[in-house]
């Protein structure tokens, strides 16, 4: 299918061809009728992506704060990579659209193939052919509603969703400063809901628009004949409300928003403009400033938007799926035209070309439409307590052998990759592509865009959304599974039982049940050909460090202290419901180092959390009575060091700083050079390790048992937590 996208290193627009969306539970697969470009949004986007890399910088400062702590964190050549990477990959645009319903996802019941719908999101109503559409982010499209004009419907919730911020009342006066799309659909809703609407905006064709759209007067922002229309409908004491639908980075907008509210008058900021409150102005008349956030409530919430929970409606009357709605019945009855702003319809194959003229000044439009080829197109316009025991699961293995699989001995290495996003992109493709005898040779992911950009980058014979295909694709030796967590250990499972040698990203499971299901794969199989990304014990600095340290014959005592600090809110680590909890998530690359480094699998977990956050101190028991203390912390310094690590025995210490240095004192005391500016977490061992495997049918990397003791430790820190006493992990038998 074709998709419209962007690069926003270069700024370069294209149509591409990309996988057909799978379409998973919890949503629809919906061909594109008809889809809006926003001229405000999508057009500042384009503008951004052409700027140089200091004008990049200069409009998106938020991002430039998250890249400097990502350099003080990962160092500058991994964020290099990751920030280039994300530059130089194809964003998609669009965000409103409607079509016709082809395939219904598990769990959705209220529309059947064939109906239409209006469809919300700028990660799912995309300009492209196809696209998989969850269950809150779409609504049906009344009888008689034209698919054309349903396009609008997410525009229409951002403008409705600003009108209940604004709290309108029958017979009050509304300023709407920015007649723009939001500002037109702004006027007519206030309009229908018994509110005079006086307009502003320096584009005399806009304000004549507006006021054929029910207006009561518009001009421009600096003509007295608005504020002499003010005072008149006002007798004197200013509007209600002043909804700002203006962009652009003058601050004359708020200023004329002072000027013309009443005394504790209300302010909604529903576009994005400067909004430098002039002090004096706002408290002498005790305004109340809010803003609208986009579509109504359940935006930026996953559980609402991808999950597919709502919210009761007595407690929660509009949320984004029944503004949707809601503005779909206006335009159903006529109180609301959209007609009227439709300034150009484009064939779907011109995209590039309409892009550039709206850029460039020579086409001069409030909205415009794509409408997209085929016969749907028709088709949609005509139909309109106890100290727990955790069990180490045993690791059988049919005929008491391992399965290796048959390869030839001078081909390359063909890997398929599931999952294509960041840490994969930034930390795994990069080493696997530069490989020699290694074949990239299929990416599959749920989004289409973002196998196509794998694919593009890291040069992939075939992107797809069909696992099935790969799974079943007998030339693919190995799978490397690096999605979000909770899809795992299913991955995992599926791919062994294909026959296929797997690279799975950390965790393995998030459960007891899931490590079992895996372990039942490799019995049922006898495919035990596995490696979890536990890559530390990879990291030339600590090999070099441990091998300097020397053997031992007491027992250790190892300190390990994750400074791992705060996540972004909205982050989907955060999501312990379903992806577990953090420590979950990646625990296992701290215990793995540890039990490595100590040379043996622990034999208890003990943990302690601190009260009102996720703070953990682990304490791991070893056979020989060692013991490795984890210190997993959120609410240290940004500015220190990430992982810092002490290993104590027979009168000796090893000491990791943070990947960059390494010493170990003895009666000599070794420190190994500093090297500011690569910090190697053993991403490139480990592949190297494992790729070796493949081609020649040795060993594993790390042996099952060792990942599957690893990943049991794992999940005993939240039952010891649960239980509030030391966990033993007895080992199966």
């Amino acid at each position: 299918m074709k998709q419209v996208v962007q690069n926003y290193k270069s700024g370069e627009l294209a149509v591409l061809d990309v996988p057909v969306p799978g379409c998973k539970p919890g949503g629809v697969l919906v061909r594109s009728a008809y889809s809006l470009i926003s001229t405000g949004t999508e057009l500042m986007k384009v503008s951004e992506a052409g700027m140089s890399m200091v004008g990049k910088a200069r409009s998106r400062p938020d991002q430039v704060a998250k890249v400097m702590q990502s350099v003080a964190t990962n160092g500058v050549p991994a964020t290099y990579r990751k920030v280039m990477g994300k530059l130089d990959s194809y964003t998609p645009l669009g965000y409103s659209l409607c079509g016709v319903v082809e395939q219904v996802g598990a769990g959705v019941d209220d529309v059947k193939v064939g109906d239409l719908v209006a469809c919300a999101g700028n990660e799912h109503a995309l300009h492209a052919e196809l696209n998989w559409v969850p269950k809150n982010l779409y609504a049906p499209v009344p009888d008689g509603l034209a698919p054309r004009h349903a396009a609008f419907g997410t525009v229409g919730s951002i403008a409705m969703q600003g009108v209940r911020q604004g709290e309108s009342r029958l017979g009050e006066v509304a300023l709407v400063i920015g007649l723009g799309l939001i500002g037109q659909l702004v006027v007519q809703l206030l309009t229908a809901s018994g509110v005079r609407v006086v307009g502003v905006d320096p584009d005399p064709t806009r304000c004549q628009l507006a006021e054929r759209l029910g207006a009561a007067a518009c001009g421009d922002p600096a003509s007295a004949a608005v504020e002499a229309t003010v005072a008149e409908l006002t007798g004197g004491h200013g509007v209600d409300q002043v909804y700002l639908a203006a962009g652009g980075g003058s601050n004359q907008p708020v200023e004329l928003a002072a000027r013309l509210c009443r005394d504790r008058g209300r302010v909604v900021d529903i576009g994005k403009c400067r909004l430098d409150l002039p002090w004096n102005a706002y408290y002498e008349k005790e305004l109340d400033v809010r803003f609208s956030r986009s579509y109504g409530p359940g935006r930026y919430d996953p559980e609402y938007e991808l999950e597919g929970r709502d919210y009761p409606i007595g407690y929660v009357r509009w949320t984004e799926r029944r503004n949707l709605a809601c503005f779909l019945d206006l335009l159903a009855l006529g109180r609301v035209d959209v007609e009227p702003l439709v300034s150009h319809v484009a064939d779907f194959d011109d995209a590039v070309e309409t892009y550039q003229s709206l850029k460039d000044g020579d086409l001069k439009a409030v909205a415009v439409l794509f409408r997209y080829p085929g016969p749907d197109e028709h088709t949609a316009e005509a139909g309109e307590a106890e100290a727990p025991v955790v069990a180490v699961p045993a690791v059988k293995r049919p005929g008491g052998g391992v399965s290796t699989p048959t390869r030839a001995a001078k081909a390359p290495v063909r890997l398929a990759f599931v999952g294509a996003g960041n840490y994969a992109t930034s930390m795994l493709l990069p080493h696997l592509a530069q490989r020699d005898g290694v074949e990239l040779s299929t990416v599959v992911t749920t989004t289409a865009l973002s196998a196509a950009n794998a694919k593009r980058k890291f040069g992939f014979t075939e992107a797809t959304t069909d696992l099935d295909a790969v799974l079943g694709d007998k030339s693919i030796d190995a799978v490397f599974v690096v999605t979000r967590h909770s899809s795992h250990a299913e991955l995992t499972r599926r791919a062994l039982l294909a026959g296929k040698t797997v690279f799975v990203e950390k965790p393995l499971a998030l459960t007891e049940d899931e490590l079992a299901g895996v372990l039942a794969a490799v019995e049922e199989s006898g495919n035990d050909r596995l490696q979890v990304g536990f890559n530390r014990r990879f990291a030339p600095l600590l090999q070099e460090a441990r091998q300097r340290f020397g053997a031992r014959t007491g027992p250790a005592s190892l300190r390990y202290l994750v400074n791992a600090g705060r996540l972004q809110h909205g982050s989907w680590y955060l999501r312990q419901g379903t992806e577990g909890s953090r420590f979950a998530g990646e625990g296992g690359h701290f215990i793995d180092t540890a039990s490595w480094l100590l040379g043996a699998d622990p034999v208890s977990v003990y943990t302690v959390a601190a009260p009102g956050n996720e703070d953990l101190q682990v304490v791991l028991g070893y056979p020989d009575g060692s013991t490795a203390t984890i210190s997993y912390v959120t609410t240290g310094a940004a500015g220190f060091p990430k992982e810092t690590l002490d290993l104590i025995a027979d009168g000796k210490v090893l000491r990791l700083d943070d990947f960059v240095r390494a010493s170990v004192y003895d009666s000599k005391r070794w420190v190994s050079s500093r090297l500011p500016k690569a910090r190697d977490k053993g991403q490139n061992a480990e592949l190297a390790a494992f790729v070796k495997a493949v081609r020649t049918g040795g060993p594993m990397p790390v042996p099952l048992e060792s990942l599957v003791a690893t990943t049991a430790a794992t999940l005993a820190v939240q039952a010891g937590l649960a239980g509030g006493a030391p966990v033993t992990l007895a080992r199966a038998r």
